[in-house]
């Protein structure tokens, strides 16, 4: 009987409250989906063994034989032996761990399995399993870890014959994002709301055998999502290159796993820095160029500026915030034929004066943003926040009608309210999308205002990108809060007012030491 997505999400979550007596849910991750992808990768294993011996039962093949014709003709990966040629040898694979749960020293036998699964497909899984930190005692006590794989093994089997990659990838993505409701901060930083995700990708649209690019990938979700999309249009995802790069290796890790969860090959993820050491590169030293670039940085980032840095168009982003260096990345990035780049910012990169402002004139001069659409605040984990999506294409690749000018969405106010943030439906973000495809003007009577600004215009406004210059809704809000502070200073005032009579009343009673 098929395995019903709702099953396997319920027995992944139950195995994952078993660490909620030894770390808090926000370290969660860096347990349950290494462990989960073990698991995948040895019911795969096993599935594929079996099947081998049942179709080749009467061959009499020797083993040597056996073992050459399975990993030429159906194996797709390795699951080696561990300790081998010791008492302790068995093969790195979850049934053969699993079986000695209740022994001492879970965790190291755990984290040699990983390894030699590591080591044994390099091209494949190098590095993939992350830091694996977790597999000392001191961390997880080893009869946690054991209750935690009891659990997962209670999950029906991991492999193409039991359950379909959509299933798995779905409940891997369901982990995701429980993670990042319960935990705050640290798990959403490499979680961008599925919603938000797609709204992006729908704007830039990937089509068959495009490279797509997301130089902060975190958990790979972007990447996932252009194909899924291009899938559900009637293309072939599997088609699209996929590339990405993370600064943290267990968020990197994290992100293979989903990738490949989600039967989706053809990918590379680097680690590292993308502002200081850049991993995808020309054989020239100049980073590599992408039809496709999508990403959600971290805000406002504190960096060391770039020197001489050809990415540095318009001049180089401050040190307080590295908010333009990502944008002139991804710019640098942009195939020049046909690249497009959509990233979601905070609202201050269309406003904030000084080298950002330079930045910005030069961006604008050389016609590259299309688009800027103001989401409404609260949407991420992370931040409540206002954010926007800056979307660039290469010049001379704009529609004629869009070229010279930059197009401004205002959809500040379509979303539902949901129990800790704020949610795009999929009305809204179709609404979005009709409307930037479009490009005409809407008067926000839907909640959604729309109005195509010349540069010129821009111009004349200092290259000021503020929303609210542009369009009566988002101006009509920025009154509101205009408003706010005027009655803050009043208040404020009054305040100041009494403070300064009581302090005069105290003196001339003779009592001291109130006033500054």
């Amino acid at each position: 009987m098929a395995v019903t997505q709702q099953e396997i999400e319920n027995r992944l979550w139950d195995a994952a409250d078993e660490l909620r007596v030894a770390m808090p849910e926000a370290q969660y991750s860096s347990v349950v989906f290494p462990l989960m992808f073990w698991k995948y990768l040895s019911d795969t294993w096993e599935h594929t063994h079996q099947t081998f011996l049942k179709e080749n039962e009467d061959l009499g093949l020797s083993a040597e034989e056996a073992h050459e014709v399975e990993y030429s003709n159906y194996q797709t990966f390795k699951i080696p032996f561990i300790f081998p040629g010791t008492v302790a040898e068995s093969r790195a694979s979850w049934s053969s761990i699993l079986a000695t749960v209740a022994q001492h020293g879970l965790g190291q036998r755990v984290r040699a399995s990983l390894q030699a699964i590591e080591s044994a497909n390099p091209d494949k899984f190098s590095r993939l399993f992350g830091s694996m930190t977790w597999t000392s005692e001191a961390v997880l006590p080893g009869e946690v870890l054991a209750s935690v794989m009891r659990a997962m093994d209670r999950t029906p089997k991991m492999h193409e014959g039991n359950m379909s990659h959509d299933v798995l990838g779905g409940a891997y993505e369901y982990l995701l994002k429980r993670f990042s409701d319960g935990s705050g901060t640290r798990a959403g930083q490499f979680f961008t709301p599925r919603e938000v995700v797609e709204l992006i990708i729908e704007l830039l649209g990937p089509k068959n055998h495009e490279s797509v690019y997301d130089p902060t990938c975190g958990s790979g979700g972007m990447l996932i999502a252009a194909a899924n999309l291009l899938k559900a249009h009637g293309g072939r995802g599997y088609t699209l290159s996929l590339n990405g790069q993370e600064a943290v290796t267990d968020t990197a890790g994290v992100a293979r796993m989903n990738l490949f969860m989600h039967n989706l090959t053809e990918f590379k993820v680097e680690v590292g820095d993308t502002l200081r050491d850049p991993r995808f590169k020309k054989p020239d030293g100049s980073v590599k160029q992408f039809d496709m670039i999508v990403a959600n940085p971290p805000y406002s980032l504190k960096w060391k500026p770039w020197t001489n840095d050809p990415r540095a168009i318009g001049g180089v982003a401050p040190q307080s915030s590295a908010d333009w260096a990502f944008v002139q990345h991804m710019i640098a990035s942009m195939d020049p034929k046909k690249g497009r780049a959509g990233v979601v910012l905070p609202h201050g990169v269309l406003f904030r004066g000084g080298q950002e402002a330079a930045i910005r004139r030069r961006v604008l001069d050389n016609d590259l943003l299309e688009a800027v659409i103001g989401l409404p605040a609260n949407l991420f984990y992370s931040t409540t926040i206002p954010t926007c999506i800056l979307v660039f294409r290469v010049p001379g690749t704009k529609a004629l009608e869009r070229q010279d000018g930059v197009l401004f969405i205002d959809a500040s106010t379509r979303f539902t309210k949901a129990k800790n943030r704020s949610v795009l439906t999929d009305v809204n973000i179709n609404d979005v999308v009709t409307t930037y495809r479009s490009g005409s003007e809407a008067d926000g009577g839907a909640g959604l205002s729309a109005r195509f600004v010349t540069t010129t215009e821009i111009m004349a406004n200092g290259y000021d990108l503020n929303i609210g210059r542009y369009i009566k809704q988002a101006a009509a809000e920025q009154e509101d809060l205009g408003t706010l502070i005027d009655a803050y200073n009043i208040a404020r005032a009054e305040r100041q007012k009494t403070e300064q009579r009581m302090l005069a009343v105290l003196s001339a009673a003779g009592i001291e030491g109130f006033d500054e």
